[in-house]
């Protein structure tokens, strides 16, 4: 079983790779805005994917970003975030089914409740 950290991190990972899919030229700081972290949390993060070979920097002098720099996912990477997208769905369905169950579970005890303050009241 997995940590909640390696869960977090792997939610991470996960969340660049896919935003760096769709829009290679992002800047650290636009990456950290989408994501609701901090730059520097998004360096270590690309720093990581680009360490463990998912991720590498290609100097692009058509890039919007103004350093001219596009962050492209490797044949590695591409492999690897389908691994990702496939591991990310599974847990957060396991997590929508709990939360539907506790959902259920706290609707059955309020109409209880309301049952029981209306025979009360009758």
């Amino acid at each position: 079983m997995t940590s909640r950290q390696a869960n977090q991190q792997e939610d991470t990972y996960f969340r660049v790779m896919r935003l760096l899919e769709e829009q290679p030229d992002l800047t650290q700081r636009q990456l950290a805005e989408q994501l609701g972290v901090s730059v520097s949390g998004v360096n270590y993060c690309l720093k990581a994917l680009m360490e463990k070979g998912w991720l590498k920097m290609n100097n692009f002098a058509h890039s919007k970003n103004k350093f001219g720099y596009v962050y492209v996912l490797t044949p590695q990477g591409i492999a690897e975030k389908a691994a990702l997208t496939v591991r990310f769905l599974k847990r957060k369905m396991e997590e929508y089914e709990a939360l539907k169950l506790e959902v259920e579970s706290l609707m059955a005890e309020v109409q209880r409740q309301s049952q029981t303050k209306n025979s009360k009241q009758a």
